[in-house]
């Protein structure tokens, strides 16, 4: 029996009014429901836009050509969420629409670094650096989809547009000379880009945020795998109709999950570990998104593990004033380094490096004058507050009111690190 059968039918019986409220609430849900699927889905993109046009802002900045960050990220950059402060950044975003770019990467000896191509929906296509392709370099080719590879070592790039982040390791300081000699040796080659149209942001109108939506995945279409859910969400991706209602009901809807990231962060012996699928989502689409918010550029588990301290509210987010202990073994398991980083919160759920009297946004085991127990194992102190006396070697300062968060990131992790066989200890109240 069709739909039009059971209304006949219930309105013989009296019941068509009910069920016809019915079948239309069913249907306004349904249209919310596609609309904050079609937001987080379309999520990804919008950062990238974003992020190419802040990007493209900067002095020298152009369409495949890198630009260089000299310094080691501080409390005033905010052009990404959650830096490092281990690593200089060399960035470019990549047209290959016009045909491919080759990207010639110098000897780096022992130097860490690694380079992460990302297409329009953040996922790492590749990742070239001390961990793949060893410290010798190499030249190497960026072809975009449908086209023919005729250059050495030819990488394939799943969206026409991608992003291009380059980090290398740095101890600042009289280091940074070498580690300028180093971004500069990166040659990266490619046709000239065209003039990029303006695109909203994540907090425009839905129906200015689903045209450019819509904009984005004319000129970097979604793979055949997400046929379903641009099918089901064509109404807002595809540039059919809908209801203005239920367009802002479903974006209300899916900024909630973004920043509350709601039953996707799992905090086991006081830490959230990484999904294996960091960096490379498939169709996990609100993780995908999720990400895109909180740490836009992720890289892979393989490369990188990024550990989110559980917080007062043991969902992420400290508001003490302290102090605050992590007690680590003398050695992580892994085979290039580790940092700890402390991030003051935004109302929108992003995280930057906060200013303090030490100038210190991150600690870990390349930071000098730490002191370490007679065993070898550290104790950090987290908090508002210098804790004084020898502590102070060992202090990350917090921010000096409001909340704040904490993610320890080890590069180059070892097997028992990405199994779980090894757990790091919680960060304590003192």
């Amino acid at each position: 029996m069709n739909r039009r059968e059971l209304l006949a039918l219930a309105g013989a019986l009296g019941l068509a009014p009910s069920l016809a409220r019915a079948a239309v609430q069913e249907k306004m849900d349904g249209d919310a429901t596609a609309a904050r699927d079609a937001y987080l889905y379309a999520l990804p993109l919008i950062e990238m836009a974003t992020t190419r046009a802040r990007l493209l802002k900067t002095p020298g900045a152009a369409i495949n050509r890198l630009s260089h960050t000299r310094a080691l990220s501080d409390h005033t950059a905010r052009w990404v969420t959650t830096p490092n402060n281990d690593t200089l950044y060399s960035s470019a975003f990549l047209d290959l629409s016009k045909g491919a770019a080759t990207l010639t990467i110098p000897p780096m000896g022992k130097r860490y670094y690694s380079v992460a191509v990302m297409d329009m929906f953040t996922n790492n296509n590749v990742v070239l650096g001390t961990r793949t392709i060893g410290g010798e370099g190499g030249t190497f080719t960026l072809v975009g989809p449908g086209q023919a590879s005729t250059g050495p070592n030819p990488v394939r790039i799943a969206t026409p547009h991608a992003w291009m982040l380059i980090r290398i390791l740095t101890d600042g300081g009289e280091d940074l000379a070498a580690t300028h000699n180093a971004q500069d040796g990166f040659v990266l080659k490619g046709a000239a880009g065209g003039p990029i149209a303006a695109y909203a942001a994540r907090d425009a109108k839905p129906a200015d945020y689903f045209a450019t939506a819509r904009a984005l995945l004319a000129s970097d279409p979604g793979p055949p795998t997400d046929l379903k859910i641009l099918r089901r969400t064509s109404a807002f991706l595809g540039g059919g109709p809908f209801r203005e209602t239920a367009a802002v009901d479903g974006v209300d809807e899916a900024k909630m999950i973004t920043v509350f990231a709601k039953g996707r962060q799992v905090f086991t012996g006081g830490w959230s570990y990484p999904r294996p699928n960091l960096g490379d989502y498939g169709q996990d689409y609100l993780y995908r998104a999720i990400v895109a918010l909180q740490g836009l550029g992720a890289l892979p588990v393989a490369e990188a593990v990024y550990l989110k301290a559980a917080g007062d509210d043991g969902a992420g987010s400290f508001t003490g004033d302290g102090p605050y202990r992590l007690s680590l073994p003398a050695q992580l398991p892994l085979d290039g380094f580790w940092s700890l980083s402390m991030y003051e919160a935004t109302a929108d759920g992003q995280y930057f490096f906060t200013d303090n009297p030490l100038k210190r946004y991150a600690i870990g085991d390349r930071t000098p004058g730490l002191k370490r127990n007679a065993d070898g194992t550290l104790d950090l102190w987290i908090g508002r507050v210098d804790p004084g006396g020898d502590k102070t070697a060992n202090w990350l300062p917090a921010p000096k009111s409001g909340p704040f968060a904490m993610y320890l990131r080890a590069y180059l992790p070892k097997a028992e690190l990405l199994d779980g066989r090894f757990r790091l200890p919680a960060v304590v109240k003192v």
